[in-house]
C-alpha cells in the first residue's frame, strides 16, 4: 500500500504526524515530509489509515 500526499494541499496541522510518528514527520518548515511511502506491515498499514483518516484538507491517500 503506498500513502500519497497532495503536497499543494497539505496545511501542516500535523494530525498524521500524531497519529503515524514512524511514517513521517513536519519539518522545520511545516511541510510534510513522507518517510515512508510504501507500507506493508499490518501495524504501518493502520497507522497510515488513520493518519489519511485525521487529515482535515485530505491531503492524504492511500493506494
Amino acid at each position: 500500500m503506498k500513502i500519497i500526499l497532495d503536497r499543494p494541499r497539505c496545511e501542516g496541522h500535523g494530525l498524521c504526524e500524531e497519529a503515524a510518528p514512524r511514517l513521517m514527520h513536519l519539518d522545520d518548515d511545516g511541510e510534510l515530509v513522507l518517510d515512508v511511502e510504501v507500507v506493508e506491515e499490518a501495524a504501518d498499514v493502520d497507522a497510515a489509515k488513520a493518519a489519511v483518516r485525521v487529515c482535515p484538507v485530505a491531503a492524504l491517500k492511500l493506494a
